[in-house]
């Protein structure tokens, strides 16, 4: 469990290759084994792979994707700096994202975690649907498939809870893709843990905030000085 949790990876690259429908099922009892609010149990997950509305319903969030991504890539500037030197980390997740967007259409398996709404929207709610996408990643992750968490149908959610005969207050929480990995997951890279943990109050680093021998880290996020 250590291991899958340390090395469960973002994965945007996927081989063109169905999912079984038994492995789609091991999946999704365990997504359904996260913790909920009072246990009321209120996700729900709309599985699309090769029927005609999920054929739509993918073309809908790709269309949102690749005018999502076009913006971004031009606000974040991923083809100047550093963006510009193909070997590094920016490039890389640029070429990356290119193709995830171009072929999003033909992902394998598309998943829409959803929320049963049973009292107004709050700040908390997430947190009776988002460990159960969690667990949806880490079950395909042990069964050598991969994937990866976007906001890219927000611009369609209309048009999606039209196609598929979704509630409007149903909460779409967000797209999942899956797929056999074209690469592979491996060792996560996150900012050291004595920039992320704090004891006794904020920027109290305590002194057992180490990562484990030979970590490996990452720049991303936020820079430091605005901790």
């Amino acid at each position: 469990m250590l291991e899958g949790l340390a090395s469960t990876r973002a994965i945007r690259r996927y081989q063109n290759q169905d999912i079984p429908e038994h492995h789609l099922r091991d999946i999704l009892w365990m997504a359904t084994r996260a913790p909920s609010g009072s246990n009321r149990q209120p996700f729900r997950f709309i599985v699309l792979t090769k029927g005609e509305k999920a054929k739509a319903a993918k073309a809908l969030i790709g269309n949102a994707a690749r005018a999502i991504w076009t913006q971004k890539s031009v606000n974040d500037q991923y083809d100047t700096g550093s963006g510009s030197d193909p070997k590094s980390p920016k490039s890389r997740m640029a070429r990356t994202m290119n193709s995830y967007v171009e072929n999003f259409d033909s992902v394998p398996c598309l998943v829409l975690p959803c929320l049963v709404r049973y009292r107004e929207p709050s700040p908390m709610e997430g947190a009776s649907v988002y460990p159960a996408v969690q667990n949806l990643l880490l079950a395909a992750r042990a069964l050598g498939y991969g994937g990866v968490i976007t906001g890219f149908h927000g611009p369609v959610d209309q048009e999606l809870k039209s196609l598929l005969t979704i509630p409007d207050e149903i909460f779409i929480s967000c797209t999942v893709t899956l797929g056999k990995p074209e690469g592979s997951h491996g060792p996560v890279r996150r900012r050291p843990l004595s920039e992320l943990v704090y004891e006794e109050g904020w920027l109290k680093t305590p002194d057992w905030a180490v990562d484990p021998p030979n970590t490996r880290f990452t720049q991303a996020g936020p820079p430091k000085k605005n901790d």
